[in-house]
């Protein structure tokens, strides 16, 4: 009895927890001994969430340079990761938007820099694949497009012809159904933005601060977090801890300030959240018919997630007895409207980067979760906008000629058509009058045959994979040939041919 005591005694960790301390004076002492040519994760979504204080200190030091950054995005000029690749420090990227940072994808078309696109659900999956010791899994998302064929420029010539070309990717079928394998991203380096963290590394995400943070920081060799507030061990509830501390090898204090990217208002306080989308004039009037119709989509009950752009406005105009939850990709679930002035929260943004709200009973968690909810039909209907659909149902909405946006999480969002309704939004032609919906996409593809209703301001179209479009309805004053005249793809009338109002 007394050597079982004495056992368990030498078994206690109370002393040796007292002796952690994972706290640093400074973001300087905490990245000292930071090697340059190594992979730097870096958690963050927009200008959600971000590193700042540590990558502003890596900018600081023009020595670490040869990089290779794991992120979401890039920042904006100016911020975040944007710094780094002004400063040169960046050599590759790995993400899956370049988004609005111009500098970013200037350096891209013109060689300097190589980046490595990838969809936002794969990426999350891939850094969270490489902290939990898998080192390669198999995803619907990008079946049939450039990611899975090779296809996917690398890096380009200085005259912007095409150095080099992406792998193509290891195809296999389970149950019927194409999965592309993708292989995990093991970093040197993490950097992770916190809300809490104690002297144990025990650290706490704020709302949608969570996004890429978690997955990051149980990554890296050496995972690094500034927190906003550094508190002692148990101030952190037990179940309130996101990334426990075993993760973590250094904590600092955030100083740096907290940014918004995109500031959006309720209507009644007329700051910008009205119809702002729809454009002007004759413009708003075709995507306000476009949106009023997606508004018709919802149905009680539904689990939705919005594209960007008029897919977002389409809540505004759904009947009061209809409850649908809204989903946002980089971790919100209940999504509410945008907050009235002065009431914006930078840990609350949508996919679009917007500030918005929560309402009663919503939930927050990381982008790695959130792509779990989407690749595995979770949610109901996703509403999106396109460039290009095909009559069977391919869609294109990621890249315009000469333009790079980056596909985000819409690879993602429809790869999964027998579970989640896919509903494009768009205007019928294009600003030259060119027919979108074409017999086969001339753009490069977001996903083969997912799209199943297109709503255009001048009709609704169903798809079925196999045979292709049925004209279903009609806005007020179009005939059929009109449409007819407007598409290139080949269609089906249905004889009760119904109306868009």
């Amino acid at each position: 009895m007394v050597l079982s005591s004495l056992m368990a005694r030498s078994f206690s960790t109370t002393i040796s927890r007292k002796q952690i301390n994972k706290i640093l004076p400074s973001a300087s002492a905490a990245i000292e001994n930071m090697k340059s040519n190594t992979t730097l994760l870096a958690g963050g979504f927009g200008l959600c969430g971000v590193p700042d204080t540590l990558i502003n200190t890596v900018h600081a030091n023009p020595h670490i340079k040869g990089l290779t950054a794991v992120s979401n995005n890039a920042g904006i000029v100016g911020s975040g990761l944007g710094l780094l690749l002004e400063s040169k420090q960046v050599a590759k990227m790995i993400a899956s938007y370049v988004g609005e940072n111009k500098l970013f994808e200037q350096q891209y078309l013109k060689g300097e820099i190589e980046m490595e696109l990838t969809p936002q659900g794969t990426l999350a999956e891939r850094c969270r694949a490489g902290g939990a010791g898998i080192p390669a899994f198999y995803t619907p998302a990008a079946f049939g497009t450039v990611v899975q064929t090779g296809e996917l420029p690398l890096r380009h010539n200085t005259d912007g012809s095409v150095q080099s070309y992406s792998q193509p990717r290891d195809v296999k079928v389970f149950n019927g159904k194409s999965y592309v394998m993708e292989e995990a991203i093991r970093g040197d380096y993490a950097f992770v933005k916190a809300w809490k963290a104690d002297r144990l590394g025990n650290c706490m995400f704020r709302y949608a601060a969570a996004n890429f943070n978690g997955a990051m920081g149980r990554n890296a060799k050496e995972t690094i977090v500034e927190a906003e507030h550094i508190v002692e061990p148990g101030d952190i509830d037990p179940a309130a801890v996101h990334l426990p501390g075993i993760y973590v090898k250094k904590v600092i204090q955030s100083t740096a300030e907290k940014k918004i990217e995109k500031y959006n208002f309720s209507p009644d306080e007329g700051a910008g959240a009205d119809m702002g989308a729809l454009g002007e004039g004759e413009t708003a009037g075709k995507r306000e018919r476009i949106v009023r119709r997606a508004a018709k989509e919802f149905k009680n009950g539904m689990y939705a997630n919005l594209g960007i752009g008029m897919p977002m406005l389409a809540p505004s105009f759904v009947d009061p007895s209809v409850s649908v939850t809204l989903q946002s990709e980089n971790g919100i679930l209940g999504l509410g409207p945008y907050p009235k002035k002065g009431q914006e929260d930078p840990d609350l943004i949508n996919a679009g980067k917007e500030t918005v709200t929560l309402l009663p009973g919503a939930s927050c968690f990381g982008n790695d979760e959130s792509f779990g909810m989407i690749r595995s039909g979770r949610i109901d209907l996703t509403i999106l906008g396109a460039m290009q659909v095909s009559g069977k149902g391919d869609l294109a909405n990621w890249m315009l000629p000469g333009k790079i946006k980056g596909f985000g999480g819409a690879m993602d969002l429809v790869s999964n058509p027998q579970e989640t309704k896919v509903v494009v939004t768009m205007e019928h032609v294009d600003k030259k009058g060119r027919p979108k919906i074409l017999k086969q996409c001339e753009f490069p593809l977001t996903g083969k045959a997912c799209v199943s209703r297109i709503i255009t301001d001048l009709c609704v179209f169903d798809v079925d994979f196999t045979s292709g479009l049925t004209l279903i309805e009609l806005a007020e004053g179009v005939t059929v040939d009109e449409i007819r005249s407007k598409t290139e793809a080949e269609f089906q009338v249905v004889d009760d041919l119904g109306s868009m109002g």
